[in-house]
């Protein structure tokens, strides 16, 4: 193992209130990201031919704006932003090689090697973020580390 690979992943807090946010896919890995990221950004774009309930659901309530069609290049222009989720590799190769020359930091679900960053297991209480990764290494140990600091906090146990 390298020793750059050993150094793990920055933890960085980005404000992504008024970032324009392309989500391309809306099955249930996309769904997932999409709903964290309704708690952190305003304007949330997504697209695909056909979208969870969830995703509909969030589209009404108008959370997000959902574009029920498929993918084209012109719609990364002027993204902050991109989650390429979809379930066709060759398309989040696409996606990626897109924001890649756009300079657009992007996240391919489906392939850790092609993100500029990584997607944390979140748990926000009042104005508390805390951000959970293993580098793309263990995700089960992750989701058990975010459920013990939610019930944490479901106790009180960091109330004043």
């Amino acid at each position: 193992m390298k020793n750059s690979e050993k150094k793990g992943l920055f933890p960085m807090f980005v404000d992504l209130r008024k970032k324009k946010t392309v989500v391309i896919g809306a099955g249930k890995i996309a769904t997932r990201r999409i709903m964290t990221l309704t708690q952190f950004c305003e304007n949330i774009t997504v697209i695909a031919p056909e979208a969870t309930e969830m995703a509909q659901t969030l589209a009404t309530d108008g959370q997000i704006t959902l574009l029920t069609k498929k993918y084209g290049r012109d719609d990364l222009y002027g993204a902050d932003l991109v989650l390429a989720a979809t379930d066709d590799p060759k398309l989040n190769d696409e996606i990626h090689s897109v924001c890649k020359c756009l300079g657009i930091p992007v996240n391919v679900c489906s392939d850790q090697r092609k993100c500029d960053f990584q997607f944390p297991g979140i748990v926000k209480n009042e104005d508390i973020v805390i951000g959970i990764n293993a580098a793309g290494t263990d995700h089960h140990k992750v989701k058990k580390i975010r459920e013990c600091i939610e019930k944490a906090f479901a106790k009180g146990e960091w109330n004043e």
